[in-house]
């Protein structure tokens, strides 16, 4: 009977250790995850992530056309929504090789980026992949999607850097 306890014991312990670490792993991305949409978790708050965002795609040479912040619209309407901003920016000179091979691309352009919190206090920075709005356009070969994912790369790794 001891030895059955305390195997049970073990068991357990050994289960909720595994839960543990899966839990981990699935805080490292949002709950849902959406096709095309490529997600960083970020340390930082929205307000904070979304301004470093706008300042790093200024300091890249791109234009912030618009911050949309959803939450105070919601809020405007006595509606509850968790902190989410959207950042609108681009520069002609990455985005409109795209829409030389697909014009329908410019319905995705400029580029957005969306920085929400989950219901468990995390932040997330998501923005569209652009071989995805290239593939949803028809354009999956076009040359100007490997330099503007780059491009995006670079902008959401200098954002979230320490």
């Amino acid at each position: 009977m001891i030895r059955f306890a305390f195997r049970r014991t073990v068991m357990g312990t050994l289960a909720a250790v595994a839960m543990g670490i899966a839990g981990l792993a699935i805080a490292q991305e949002p709950a849902t995850p959406v096709p095309g949409l490529i997600v960083q978790p970020s340390d930082a708050s929205v307000h904070d992530t979304a301004v470093r965002f706008a300042e790093q795609a200024r300091t890249s040479g791109m234009t912030v056309f618009a911050r949309i912040d959803h939450r105070q619209g919601a809020m405007s309407r006595d509606m509850a929504l968790l902190p989410s901003e959207v950042i609108v920016f681009g520069d002609p000179k990455s985005d409109t090789p795209l829409m030389q091979c697909a014009q329908t691309a410019g319905i995705d352009l400029p580029m957005k980026a969306l920085v929400w919190q989950d219901s468990d206090g995390q932040t997330w920075l998501g923005y569209n992949d652009p071989a995805w709005i290239a593939e949803r356009h028809g354009a999956s070969d076009c040359p100007a999607v490997a330099p503007l994912k780059q491009a995006m790369q670079e902008l959401v790794e200098a954002t979230l850097a320490p």
